[in-house]
């Protein structure tokens, strides 16, 4: 019989990566395409890319897949190929990391969903098959050079901190399906300019694309591939890079460098840095951003709290975990009510 889910241990699964002695490399992929069966697509996929080696998290629904893997690079062609050999994934846009070592992802997790990208639109008369023009590299830097171009950011605060294109605009909201009604609103009036919106590999921004258009904007772009395949491709032709620091991605890195540039501050004593980490208290496991001198002074925790927590027996630890609230656990658009747990203060919420 065909396994269809991981059967064996985190922690063992993480352990034998690190041991592995053959080089991997990180993808990430998406495609809108319809999906009359998302569970037997789902199996489908998991069988095919388990007998590959291949690790990473891998999201299904009726309206696509979204997917960011760790590939054996002996087994690229035969990923490649076995990819493309479903109809609407033939020829689809691989994005391969630029800052990489292939120890992304550690256990393969493919996960039936609503949506690829939760968006809240209950329009039934919106089509994502009108969506604004693809913009590559090149074309992207040749519309920023325009005063009045709009470059639109749809991606969280903690991913905007650490880097973003110049002169972009934040939409300030803690959730895409929020960013989506809040960008129309806040170009309103502005219908006829070009906008370009971007985010880290092209999903959302494609949907936003698709929205903003749905809303009676007229000129509006997304950068093809987002920020991994705007990072190659200026490497390849050898072009400016408008994008300044990192890139946040959603994996153990936590980023892919792309300019030297370090333009957010560690969230504990305010020194330059762009270096995410999540608190190691698991009862707490807050995103936020720590320096080296930081990293040591706290254990690697967000608060004296959490470092206290750390040191006492695993029963008391979970004691005190016992039915916390610990929220929204990363540094967001409303990260202001987040800052004193850093202070050495109780988190209030």
């Amino acid at each position: 019989m065909a396994v269809l889910h991981n059967r064996i241990s985190g922690e063992e699964l993480k352990k034998r990566l690190m041991e592995e002695p053959m080089p991997r490399t990180t993808i990430s992929f998406y495609q809108y395409f319809p999906i009359q069966n998302p569970q037997e697509f789902r199996d489908h996929l998991y069988k095919n890319l388990f007998s590959l080696k291949v690790f990473g998290r891998i999201y299904v629904a009726r309206e696509g897949i979204n997917a960011q893997v760790s590939v054996p690079s002996e087994s690229l062609e035969a990923f490649r190929s076995f990819l493309y050999s479903i109809e609407p994934l033939n020829g689809a846009r691989l994005n391969i990391a630029v800052d990489d070592d292939g120890k992304s992802f550690w256990v393969l997790k493919v996960k039936v969903r609503e949506k690829i990208v939760a968006d809240g639109i209950t329009d039934t008369t919106f089509n994502m098959n009108n969506k604004g023009r693809y913009v590559n590299a090149g074309e992207m830097n040749a519309l920023m050079n325009d005063e009045d171009t709009i470059i639109v950011d749809m991606r969280n605060h903690y991913e905007y901190e650490v880097g973003h294109f110049v002169r972009a605009v934040e939409v300030p909201s803690d959730t895409f399906r929020d960013q989506l009604p809040m960008a129309a609103d806040m170009l309103k009036g502005k219908e006829e300019k070009n906008i370009i919106m971007y985010c880290t590999g092209g999903i959302r921004c494609e949907k936003a694309s698709a929205f903003m258009l749905h809303k009676g904007f007229k000129n509006v772009s997304h950068l093809e591939g987002g920020i991994i395949n705007y990072a190659r491709e200026i490497q390849e032709q050898g072009l400016e890079s408008k994008f300044i620091g990192k890139n946040f991605v959603f994996d153990e890195r936590l980023g892919e460098r792309i300019t030297e540039d370090v333009i957010a501050h560690c969230h504990q004593c305010g020194k330059p840095c762009d270096t995410h980490t999540n608190c190691k208290n698991n009862g707490c496991h807050l995103l936020f951003i720590q320096c080296e001198e930081c990293a040591a002074k706290y254990d690697g925790c967000c608060s004296i709290e959490c470092k206290d927590t750390i040191d006492l027996p695993v029963e008391r630890q979970m004691q005190i975990r016992k039915g916390i609230d610990k929220g929204q656990n990363i540094f967001n658009k409303s990260k202001v009510r987040l800052r004193p747990k850093l202070k050495g203060l109780k988190k209030e919420e």
